[in-house]
């Protein structure tokens, strides 16, 4: 059937029948679809999206969803019988979606709890994906934790256990206990911040609030949490006083309050049992291993504590004075405690912020000796492992920073400076599309609140770009609009918003007017320039790309600047075109030292580019091969392989396209895989 024959009601149906037909196949996906409907995949998630306002694969979930519920409701199979009839491996993933569809469990459906009235779903799909068109309703397709949907059932539904600790009120009479009262809150969200199955958000989150007047569902709403702790404190002599309630947002009602009054001595034992009462009343599970983390004494020199705690604000500050400060403090809690491994690791990070944005690297060693330390004393503190990480990147050896970092997210599962660091080392050094995703988008979860419009309008740059790179088109050009709300002048979103347009029409007339508008704004910038080029460069339109590609290399070699060393192909590319053999040379010979110094996952698609250039069609198949075998790689190989000129002497050769084949159907199933990941986590 040919893909022009297929319409409305009748694609729909058609494409119905044949998921149905494999319904009890949990690998028929997207790819499996197209091919039996005679389609390219292209073809068919437009087609899906135009008539159902959904992607490929929620379009496919919610045919074996309505499945699922006819079986249940005609049928004695059990909800595990029934979820592997339709396609879901896993049972609890098949109860998830089935709740978000419908708005209730499967088990209700089999006990008869749900009203009739809302039993819509005995229409058939057509009619519901038809109604949805008609109705114009818009399905959000990434729903991150500040986009929360709300259902309206007549069922409970169990609420998200997403939580912010607020700055606790000091009610001392001496300013100066300040510093003891905000160490109480921040002891209380470390030790909730190591619970798993709890979404903490960040302290710089909750910073701003400290003296607002704001109501807390206002708050609750602006953090998107279900529940805030409140606390205020006063210390007088050797006396602690504490009063803390656990207020559930929607109703703006305290769930738990305690009032304590404990001796200072007492006071580890008291933050422990503030983090116990919270998980225990929002149900939150608490593993042993977790327990054993929130029971921990840092240390049982309360000279040495309150030093610590001293030092603390100042930390936070990041200004160099105040680390400066800091490193005092914590180097005087050493002095009374030599196994201090908190204050030894926070010297470290001190150092390493002293440095970070230094040409000449003063604090090294410091920075090694002092995590060094701080694992010795204690090697399962996040805050341990983040130090010995942050000398790794000091020393640019980036792949042995990752195992500390994601050791050190296993011990506080909502680090957002850890989930911060893994995204930017997936995004630049060690290339992983769905890594990046996967940090870029729990990273919002616990921080886009500490952030001002600015802030914002990057972070969801880079969630776009995570995005786009896995092939989430729609949800990238959903992110980068956003991006630009917050800032319309943002330097990099119109950037990435011109690719994604590209990405989802592959108008290149429109992709170089749009990149030219923005490169006349600021003509130095360098980014822009070679971009520019580059879109001349694969319509081969070579006297342009000449043009912007020697006004970039004469910039790149006057400031000695070694950027965007994989375009030297391209680069020599052009310049042979025009007849500068000896300059095509030069960028031939610059574009194999990057090949050989490559360690990404890259580096065989590049030098299958390489061998191309040099007429070494089978090598460049070969190396072809290699990467059809790689995963995560961004969704831009499979937009511009098939128009890259270097490529196209190769382009009818059935070993060339076979394997091009492969390489496409890898990553959409890894896209597949991703998605479903990402849906597990609650990511999207």
């Amino acid at each position: 059937m040919s893909d022009t024959s297929i319409f409305g009601a009748d694609f729909i149906e058609k494409a119905e029948a044949i998921i149905l037909e494999n319904i009890a196949n949990e690998q028929f996906g997207v790819s499996e679809l197209a091919d039996l409907m005679n389609m390219s995949r292209s073809s068919l998630l437009r087609k899906i999206k135009t008539h159902t306002q959904l992607s490929a694969s929620q379009f496919i979930r919610q045919v074996r969803v309505t499945k699922g519920l006819e079986l249940l409701k005609h049928t004695s199979l059990t909800v595990a019988e029934i979820s592997f009839q339709v396609g879901f491996g896993n049972t609890s993933y098949f109860i998830k979606c089935f709740r978000e569809q419908y708005g209730y469990s499967p088990g209700e459906v089999r006990k008869g709890v749900v009203r009739e009235e809302n039993d819509d779903v005995q229409e058939s799909g057509f009619k519901k994906y038809k109604w949805y068109g008609i109705g114009a309703m818009v399905i959000v397709v990434i729903v991150v934790s500040v986009l929360l949907l709300s259902k309206k059932n007549e069922t409970p539904v169990e609420l998200e256990k997403s939580i912010a600790v607020l700055p606790f009120v000091n009610e001392s009479n001496d300013s100066l206990n300040l510093y003891f009262v905000n160490g109480l809150m921040e002891s209380t969200l470390n030790n909730l911040q190591k619970i798993g199955d709890l979404r903490v958000v960040s302290r710089t989150s909750v910073a701003k609030y400290r003296d607002t007047d704001k109501a807390i569902p206002e708050i609750a709403e602006e953090l998107n949490v279900n529940y805030l702790v409140e606390g205020s404190g006063q210390r007088f002599g050797n006396q602690v006083l504490l009063n803390i309630q656990l207020i559930e947002a929607a109703t703006d009602r305290p769930i738990w309050s305690e009032q304590y009054s404990r001796e200072v001595d007492d006071v580890f034992a008291l933050q422990n049992e503030v983090a116990r009462k919270i998980a225990g009343a929002i149900e939150a599970v608490v593993t042993p291993a977790e327990l054993k983390q929130i029971e921990k004494i840092p240390t049982e020199n309360l000279e040495a504590y309150d030093y610590y705690l001293q030092a603390l604000n100042l930390y936070y500050n990041r200004t160099q004075e105040n680390l400066e400060k800091a490193i005092s403090l914590f180097e005087k809690a050493i002095d009374e405690d030599g196994e201090f491994a908190l204050a030894y690791a926070n010297v470290a990070i001190s150092y390493y912020f002293l440095d970070v944005n230094q040409k000449e690297k003063q604090y090294t060693e410091e920075i090694n000796n002092f995590a060094d330390k701080a694992l010795l004393y204690d090697s399962r503190s996040a805050e341990s492992l983040i130090a010995k990480a942050l000398y790794y990147m000091q020393m640019e050896e980036y792949q042995l920073a990752l195992p500390h970092l994601e050791k050190a997210l296993e011990y506080n599962p909502n680090s957002s400076a850890v989930v911060q660091m893994l995204a930017d080392l997936y995004a630049r050094v060690i290339p992983n599309t769905a890594k990046y995703l996967e940090y870029a988008l729990k990273g919002i979860q616990l921080d886009i609140a500490a952030n001002d419009s600015i802030g914002k309008s990057f972070i969801y740059l880079h969630l776009s770009n995570a995005l786009i790179q896995n092939g989430f088109v729609d949800e990238a050009a959903t992110y980068i609009e956003k991006s630009l709300d917050f800032n319309p002048e943002n330097y990099y979103a119109p950037l990435v918003k011109t690719y994604i347009l590209y990405a989802k029409d592959g108008d290149a007339e429109r992709t170089k007017k749009l990149m030219l508008k923005e490169w006349r704004k600021d003509t130095t910038r360098l980014d822009l320039m070679q971009e520019v080029a580059k879109v001349y460069f694969y319509q081969e339109h070579y006297d342009s790309a000449f043009y912007y590609f020697e006004k970039f290399v004469d910039a790149r070699d006057q400031y000695g600047l070694n950027i965007y060393p994989q375009e030297d192909i391209k680069i020599a590319w052009v310049y042979k075109k025009m007849g500068l053999q000896e300059q095509a040379s030069k960028y031939l010979d610059n574009y194999k030292t990057y090949c050989d110094n490559d360690e990404s996952i890259y580096k065989s698609a590049s030098m299958a580019v390489m061998y191309e250039y040099e007429g070494k069609y089978e090598e460049a198949i070969e190396q072809l091969k290699i990467f059809a075998t790689q995963d995560n790689y961004q969704y831009w190989i499979l937009v511009f392989q098939d128009i890259d000129p270097i490529l196209k002497p190769i382009e009818n050769n059935p070993e060339y396209r076979k394997t091009l084949q492969k390489i496409k159907d890898r990553f959409w199933k890894n896209h597949e895989t991703i998605e479903k990941v990402l849906v597990d986590k609650g990511l999207i």
